[in-house]
């Protein structure tokens, strides 16, 4: 597995999402960026603007086992691990595994359950080990959650708690389409007004496990100097001196944006990384990290545009 190898697993994961989704390739990239480095993502935008739909056709391109939870307020946690029932046939406990027990794995809607349900993918997003009844159960390296979730000002949603956000490498923000993309939506998909379903456009998948264990092999060696190390790490701590930041990012994070900067290098054909890979992923590792003073909060500044100061502030290596 080269660098090459890797450009076409890329474009050929692009070119099945664009079958189904028009628009959308910077979220693309970020599921392609999270997928090579074991992370997972958090798609964030109104309703209607194809947050399932692209995660679905994201984990239809893998040859991995899907799997999709569709979160409600009356969800426990039980749903998602699953529970051990008495067989009277055998006279024992016998493991009945929820729908996390997958590689692909969608949470649609998950700021729909309280935050009980939500603590449930906390061990599994972060150890890929299921505990029930103190018995572990492994998921796999390829476990990947990809969730979406509306705006917080929406009706019957809760807010995820920060060990939950702090488990996502990214959140992607989904606006909606411009005049020519909205048109084009309409051209592809206003023949009706369901959902459309992936049957209908013949998605192929393009990686396979193999390749995808291969590839994050490639992906672990991609040079990351000395400089652009010190960098990182100077931009996350810049983060809990900020004046508008009551909660700066964990070192967590900072460890996630350099393997995160080695994927991207990777899926864009460089077997380094630069100080704009860095600069492209700082917003959506570090937006749901970060709790914002109640001085900023009442003055309307928002965590991306603290980032961007960060960056300007902060100077990259040449």
């Amino acid at each position: 597995m080269n660098l090459d190898m890797i450009g076409v697993m890329t474009e050929a994961v692009r070119a099945e999402v664009r079958k189904v989704v028009i628009g959308q390739d910077a979220v693309v990239d970020l599921l392609l960026t999270a997928l090579l480095c074991g992370g997972h993502l958090l798609v964030e935008g109104p309703p209607g603007t194809a947050k399932t739909l692209l995660t679905q056709a994201f984990a239809a391109s893998l040859s991995l086992q899907f799997g999709r939870i569709q979160f409600t307020p009356d969800m426990m946690p039980g749903d998602i691990l699953g529970t051990n029932l008495f067989n009277f046939q055998t006279n024992a406990f016998v493991l009945t595994k929820g729908p996390i027990f997958t590689q692909a794995l969608l949470a649609d809607e998950i700021n729909r359950a309280p935050p009980k349900t939500q603590a449930a993918l906390l061990q599994a997003m972060n150890e890929r080990i299921v505990t029930i009844d103190g018995t572990d159960y492994p998921l796999g390296d390829e476990f990947m959650v990809a969730a979406t979730q509306n705006p917080i000002e929406q009706q019957g949603t809760y807010p995820l708690p920060e060990a939950q956000l702090d488990r996502f490498m990214f959140k992607a923000l989904i606006d909606y389409p411009s005049r020519e993309e909205e048109r084009a939506i309409v051209e592809r998909h206003g023949h009706r007004s369901a959902m459309p379903r992936l049957a209908d456009f013949s998605l192929n998948a393009v990686v396979t496990p193999t390749a995808l264990g291969l590839v994050r092999q490639v992906v672990e060696q991609i040079r990351l100097s000395d400089v652009l190390i010190d960098y990182v790490v100077d931009v996350v701590r810049a983060t809990r001196a900020h004046r508008s930041i009551e909660v700066g990012a964990s070192p967590r994070a900072a460890n996630m944006l350099a393997a995160s900067a080695r994927a991207y290098a990777a899926i864009h054909g460089r077997d380094f990384v630069i100080p704009d890979d860095i600069k492209t992923l700082a917003a959506p590792l570090l937006r749901h990290r970060l709790a914002l003073s109640p001085g900023a909060e009442i003055e309307g500044v928002s965590a991306d545009r603290v980032i961007r100061d960060i960056l300007d502030q902060t100077a990259a290596p040449r």
